[in-house]
């Protein structure tokens, strides 16, 4: 592990590989380690940095209101680095949509794995899933949070916890425990955020876009891939991934693998 300043925090990173950037931005029931599958693949053509989101993992929690994409073009200053790919996860997708929307300079292509989208409201399916898989929750006990996120998350309405690695979801949940801490402080500090959101702005994102899910996720993820894919004037999506719900780097990475290696060879001069 490694850490930078930026801004008024410190972000901590993993760098590894030398060739393109590309930066890697974790899920929000997640951290770093989300990519570690990644980074050992594809260490042998690119320099890749997997970051831990303010407050979350081993990232300082913001002392004044800040902005998560602009924390992403913070650590890529401070490294050095005028543009990268960037690789983003549930809502490390959003955060990445968003460094193409307010900082398009900075941004060579961009990879969504289960994406979020800022300023899109889920359906009452999703509601409805998270009320027959885990029921009243209460929010203020994050380890049953954990337990209720890597129920609805990582196993999804379409499985039993049996049928998941154990080692996953223990990981999942060990991440998912401390991302919760790192949400309840970080809801007395004001972000900023885009304004129009994303949603309203996909038409804008001129660099090319690979769009993936997990055939095993809530229904709101898929649909929302295939409206990223037709809003993104350069966007490919890809078929969703059998046997595999919302961390779909974590849980099938040699599919993810394979689809990033051919997609960011493509992007290379």
């Amino acid at each position: 592990m490694t850490s930078i300043q930026v801004g008024d925090a410190t972000i901590s990173y993993d760098e590894i590989g030398d060739g393109p950037p590309v930066l890697l931005i974790h899920a929000g029931i997640a951290d770093r380690r989300m990519w570690r599958a990644q980074l050992a693949a594809l260490r042998d053509r690119h320099r890749l940095i997997a970051m831990d989101l303010r407050g979350y993992g081993e990232s300082d929690l913001p002392a004044a209101p800040f902005a998560h994409h602009d924390d992403v073009v913070g650590l890529l200053d401070a490294l050095g680095i005028a543009r990268a790919a960037l690789v983003g996860c549930s809502f490390g997708g959003a955060v990445a949509l968003d460094v193409a929307l307010a900082h398009p300079d900075r941004v060579t292509a961009l990879a969504l794995f289960g994406s979020a989208l800022g300023g899109h409201d889920w359906s009452d399916d999703a509601e409805r899933h998270w009320d027959e898989l885990v029921g009243q929750v209460d929010r203020a006990d994050l380890d049953a949070m954990a337990d209720a996120e890597v129920r609805f998350w990582v196993v999804g309405p379409h499985r039993q916890p049996a049928d998941v690695d154990p080692g996953l979801l223990a990981l999942a949940r060990e991440m998912d425990r401390r991302a919760l801490a790192a949400e309840a402080a970080l809801g007395d500090i004001t972000q900023h955020e885009l304004d129009p959101p994303a949603a309203r702005r996909l038409g804008e994102i001129g660099v090319p876009v690979l769009v993936g899910a997990g055939a095993l996720d809530i229904g709101d993820i898929p649909a929302l891939a295939d409206l990223l894919a037709a809003g993104i004037p350069l966007a490919r999506r890809l078929p969703d991934v059998p046997g595999a719900a919302h961390l779909l780097p974590l849980e099938r990475p040699d599919e993810v693998n394979a689809a990033l290696r051919d997609f960011l060879a493509a992007q290379t001069p």
